[in-house]
């Protein structure tokens, strides 16, 4: 899987930030942040973090418009069709760029290098690896080896059929040898309900769905991130337990459309970074479990998203999966 920008990596770029001179406002007009989901909802609450800080730094004033529909699909294409003057971009999962394209090759049409223009990620978070508290096992291994003593298919849980989770699941499957049916929910709180209630043995999903839980009413095995969380520091990554292949976190990132100036990109991903690197936006993203990774330059995000696409590209292929099933 594609490398990700570690948490050290990400405080030692955002501290650069803080030493760097004050940035000139880059719009003098109202911006927008479009959205593809709706208000409340993660993606939505990031944005509206970054809109609070970013007015007076990129424009005057900033709004969040939530743009909802075809699993935020109809975001991307909204932002690909405005004028391409600096005033409206794009904030969006990883996956709706790096792999929806090839979950959903006859509903996606955009491609995030040529329709969009790449600016910063703004944040990531990892995925975790879930049983009930009342399990038996304690690691992973146990768990294992007490799927492989179960009669049948072993059933695990993620929030959503096609997303990465899923397709993490299926690669965690294959790697142990395990006969696994996956069971997709239309969200993490009714999976993690269940999961809690013990009517599921596993659930693999975003960290902070499930942290909340954990040593309660359930319990966390692996991590996706590339080093140990130090919330958790008992909690092994999946690298250390022998399956690099599973190191992967999501993230959001700011792009906007194709033709944009490249002094507003310069400007918008200044201003991230600067913002992303102040205490109040790194504590706000830690209470909800997130980082704040920010893009070194924005030709440093387009690479990420080429090589994260072309990463899923096998995956997909590899799984069997087709939307129908």
């Amino acid at each position: 899987m594609p490398m990700i920008l570690s948490r050290r990596g990400a405080l030692a770029l955002g501290a650069a930030a803080l030493a760097a001179p004050a940035l000139a406002q880059t719009i003098t007009r109202t911006a927008r942040i479009i959205v593809g989901f709706p208000a409340g909802g993660s993606s939505d609450v990031v944005a509206r973090l970054y809109a609070e800080k970013l007015r007076g730094l990129y424009a005057p004033n900033i709004i969040v418009e939530n743009r909802t529909g075809a699993a935020g699909r109809i975001a991307v294409e909204a932002v690909k069709a405005v004028e391409a003057d600096g005033t409206t971009w794009l904030q969006t999962p990883a996956s709706m760029l790096t792999l929806q394209p090839h979950v959903f090759p006859r509903e996606v049409r955009y491609d995030a290098l040529t329709d969009l223009v790449p600016v910063s990620t703004v944040c990531s978070f990892p995925f975790a690896f879930s049983i009930p508290a009342s399990h038996p096992a304690r690691s992973l291994a146990e768990w294992a080896d007490w799927a492989k003593r179960q009669p049948g298919e072993v059933p695990w849980a993620s929030p959503a059929a096609g997303a990465a989770p899923h397709f993490l699941g299926i690669m965690l499957g294959k790697a142990l040898n395990l006969n696994l049916t996956h069971v997709p929910y239309r969200g993490a709180a009714p999976a993690v309900q269940d999961l809690v209630a013990g009517r599921l043995p596993a659930f693999l999903g975003v960290l902070g769905d499930v942290s909340p839980q954990q040593g309660t009413g359930l319990r966390m095995l692996a991590i996706s991130s590339p080093e140990r969380n130090p919330r958790y520091p008992d909690l092994p990554t999946f690298r250390e337990l022998g399956f690099p292949q599973l190191t992967n976190e999501e993230w959001f990132g700011a792009l906007l459309p194709a033709g944009t100036p490249a002094a507003a990109v310069r400007g918008l991903h200044a201003a991230i970074v600067q913002v992303a690197a102040t205490a109040e936006m790194r504590a706000a993203l830690d209470r909800l479990e997130y980082l704040p990774t920010v893009s070194a330059t924005p030709q440093a995000f387009a690479d990420r998203i080429r090589d994260e696409r072309t990463a899923w590209a096998a995956v997909v292929r590899d799984s069997g999966f087709t939307p129908e099933n």
